[in-house]
Formats: structure tokens, C-alpha cells, sequence
């Protein structure tokens, strides 16, 4: 016989804790709203980059060196100090233009996502830290882009950031995977319909997207955005931005993959902040683009608590996901391991895909005022670099061993994960230098080949 008044309670007092579990994350959010609004960080990294002159840093280490271009390489060890310098500053310059990009689709997801939250109560707070956030996030890319775009033009010159080959070889070596050989064959309207279909009743929280196709605008596509990457294709990640306007739980699971990025991008920045520290206890001299990561740092710091929050706390607050929905939230992490965390760079610490994609830039470099290099002697450096192991591969696989070591804490907790995603099997997979090599080695013979055509 059911005792009806212990049920009654136990339900009681599940619905408490539920409850006080709600209301922790919401004033988690609520304080990490207020901490945001009054700190200056934002304000210190728009100071820099006004003020900012390459020659006045030009001199200086921005990192340990560990975070240079090409570490730990043959070619590294030969090159002279003021080349290691240069190394040094190319690779901040080109992990921030990274960055610049992947900041800019966030501009645009933060919109999309909080129109979804906004049609529910209880969330005006989150929606404005997201403005918020937005806000700051277009004073971070001005920062990262002029920075970088400067540097680069001093050190490399403007005739070597573009190239005529660059188009030819990026779709030579395009991500491809089995979903985008299965589904992306698929027209982007027919993907586009799916969506529709499999959320009929989410309809009501489409309105951003609704404004837009009213307006006659296309969603905006950063291929060249960390998400874009991981989408693999425009028209998956089309279809993943209709899926995170439509739904408030895949809403939520689209700051799975910004805290992902939150954590990619911790992952080298954390070292500029330690060396920021450095000097600023010897009292010796900060460069700009050094106390630009450290203040950028700190600013993401509240982003990463916002991502974290909604992607694990906030999403249960919603009604239950049904299959497709867990479906799609699996889709992304997969493409995300696959596409951008399946490989290790041997030329760029932090990177953790081969290097094909890669090799245009680094042929690039050498033959740049830099190293004033032949297109013979830079071929032949780079087979040398990318295709024998070097300590720079053994350096950027403990970056990597412990990057999965952190995600997979974060994940283990979502019942709903394929397990290839909440071990991140493929990502645990691609740590494996010999497998580096070997793809470098069959990517360099393409490469070698479309350079000398």
C-alpha cells in the first residue's frame, strides 16, 4: 500500500531543493552581473588599444616564449633572438585575430539566445549581462583586430597577408566528416525546414530570427570563428543557429560550446596573465598587447561564469528535452571534437588540430621579412618542422592532456551526452603525435605539390 502522505512530503521536499537549486544559479548570475558591470577591465583594454604602437613593444617578450610561433621546432632553435621575439608576437597576433572572429559571432549569438530567454520571466538580469557582455565584446575585437593587424604589418608586411594560393589550398583541405558527407548534402532551406518541423512548438522564441528574415537579412556565417570551425559547413552552422534561436534548452547548450571556447582560449591566456604578474612585481616593463590579454582575461572570467551557469544549471529550468533536442546538443559536441579538437598542432601551441590547414600561413611567415626565405628553403623547413617530432609537440600535448582532463570533469554530469562526447573519446583520440606527424607528413606532399604548380 502507497503511504500517500510520505509521497506528499518526498514531493515537498524534492520541489525544495529544486527550488533553492533554481534560485542559486540565478543569483550566481544576478552577482556575476553586478561584478561584471563595475569592473573596468573593458575601459583598461580600450586604453590600451588607443595608445597602442608596435615599435614601443617591439623589443620585449609579450609571454614566455613557450607561446611562440613554431616553439620548440628545428627551426626555432636556430633562429636569432630578434626572430624569436617576432615568433613570439606573430603567434599573440594570430591567436587574437582568432579570437577577434570568434568574439564577433558572439555578438550575435548573445542577441539570438536572449531574445529566446526573454520570452520567459525571471530572466531580465541574464538578458542584461548578455547585452552587457555584447558590449564589451565589440571593444575586445577592435583591440585584437587593430593590435594584430599592426603587428603583422610590421613584421610580416602587408604584401604577405594575402596570398593567391590561399583560396585554392583552403578548399583543398576543407574539414570533411561523415555528418557533412550524410547531412550536409542537404540544401541549407531543407536543413532549415528540419528545424522547423522538430520544434513546432518552440516557434514562439524564434522572434530574432523572425526580425531578420522580415528585414531580408541572412543569418550572419563566421566561418572563421572558432564556432564556424566547429560547425564544419555554412550550412550546418545555419542549421545549428536556427536550432539555438528555436529552443530555450538548445538555447542553453549553445553556452556549451561558448564555454568550450571560454576554455580554449584559457588555456594560452592564462599564461599571459601569469606573466603579466611577473613583471608587474619586478616592476619591469608590461607590453600592451601582454596586459591586454591579462585584462581580457579577467573580463572573460565573468563570461565563462555566465556560459558555465546556463549551459549546466540554467537549462533545467525548461521543460524536458525531447530526443531531437538531445540530439542536436550531442550533433554540436560531436562536430566540435571532430572539426577543431581531433588532431595536435606541431607548429602552434593551443591548436589541436593538424596542421594542413595551417601550412599556407607558416609558408607564408618564412618567406616574409622575418626570414627572408626561398619558396625551396621554406618548403624544406617546413616538412622539417611539421613532420618529424620535436619538443613542441611534446609542450602543446600537456596543453591538450590537460584541456580534456577539464572538460571531461565538466561534462561527466550531463545524463543526456553520447558517451563519445561526455569522454570526449574523439578529442581524448586526436593526442597522439605519431597520428600528428603521420597527417602532417600526407598534407605536406598535397601542399609541396599546389605551392609548386
Amino acid at each position: 500500500m502507497i503511504n500517500t502522505a510520505k509521497a506528499s512530503t518526498l514531493t515537498k521536499q524534492s520541489l525544495t531543493r529544486s527550488e533553492e537549486k533554481v534560485k542559486k544559479h540565478v543569483k550566481l548570475i544576478e552577482r556575476t552581473y553586478i561584478n561584471n558591470n563595475d569592473s573596468d577591465y573593458t575601459k583598461k583594454i580600450k586604453e590600451l588599444d588607443k595608445n597602442f604602437n608596435y615599435s614601443s613593444n617591439s623589443n620585449y617578450y609579450w609571454s614566455d616564449p613557450e607561446l611562440s610561433t613554431l616553439y620548440g621546432t628545428s627551426l626555432y632553435e636556430e633562429a636569432s633572438p630578434s626572430q624569436r621575439i617576432a615568433l613570439n608576437h606573430i603567434y599573440w597576433a594570430g591567436q587574437y585575430i582568432q579570437t577577434a572572429a570568434t568574439e564577433a559571432s558572439t555578438v550575435f549569438y548573445n542577441q539570438l539566445t536572449a531574445r529566446v530567454f526573454s520570452q520567459f520571466n525571471g530572466y531580465e538580469t541574464l538578458c542584461k549581462e548578455l547585452e552587457l557582455e555584447t558590449e564589451q565584446e565589440r571593444h575586445h575585437i577592435h583591440a585584437f583586430q587593430k593590435m594584430s593587424y599592426k603587428t603583422k604589418i610590421a613584421l610580416q608586411g602587408k604584401a604577405r597577408l594575402g596570398n593567391p594560393l590561399y583560396k585554392q589550398f583552403k578548399l583543398q583541405f576543407s574539414p570533411i566528416n561523415w555528418i557533412n558527407s550524410q547531412l550536409l548534402g542537404l540544401q541549407s532551406c531543407t536543413l532549415g525546414s528540419i528545424a522547423k518541423i522538430m520544434l513546432p512548438s518552440r516557434a514562439q522564441s524564434n522572434l530574432f530570427l523572425k526580425e531578420l528574415e522580415n528585414q531580408n537579412k541572412s543569418i550572419p556565417i563566421q566561418t572563421s570563428a572558432l564556432i564556424g570551425l566547429m560547425a564544419g559547413s555554412k550550412p550546418m552552422l545555419r542549421f545549428l543557429t536556427l536550432n539555438w534561436g528555436s529552443s530555450p534548452f538548445l538555447a542553453c547548450q549553445y553556452y556549451l560550446i561558448r564555454f568550450m571556447a571560454n576554455m580554449l582560449l584559457k588555456d594560452y591566456e592564462y599564461r599571459y596573465s601569469l606573466y603579466f604578474r611577473q613583471l608587474e612585481k619586478k616592476g619591469e616593463f608590461i607590453p600592451a598587447p601582454t596586459a591586454v590579454s591579462r585584462y581580457h582575461l579577467l573580463d572573460e572570467s565573468f563570461h565563462t561564469t555566465i556560459s558555465q551557469q546556463i549551459a549546466k544549471e540554467l537549462y533545467k529550468d525548461f521543460p524536458k528535452p525531447t530526443a531531437y533536442e538531445k540530439f542536436v546538443a550531442n550533433l554540436v559536441i560531436y562536430l566540435a571534437q571532430r572539426n577543431t579538437l581531433s588532431g595536435l598542432s606541431g607548429g602552434i601551441l593551443c591548436v589541436f588540430r593538424d596542421d594542413a590547414q595551417l601550412m599556407l600561413l607558416f609558408y607564408r611567415l618564412l618567406q616574409s621579412p622575418v626570414f627572408e626565405m626561398s619558396s625551396v628553403e621554406a618548403l624544406y623547413w617546413i616538412e622539417k618542422c611539421l613532420c618529424h617530432e620535436h619538443e613542441g609537440f611534446h609542450v602543446n600535448l600537456k596543453y591538450h592532456q590537460r584541456l580534456l582532463s577539464d572538460f571531461r570533469h565538466h561534462f561527466q554530469d550531463f545524463d543526456f551526452f553520447w558517451p563519445v562526447n561526455r569522454e570526449m573519446r574523439l578529442m581524448a583520440k586526436g593526442g597522439s603525435i605519431d597520428k600528428a606527424i603521420q597527417s602532417n607528413i600526407n598534407s605536406f606532399q598535397q601542399f609541396s605539390k599546389s605551392v609548386s604548380c
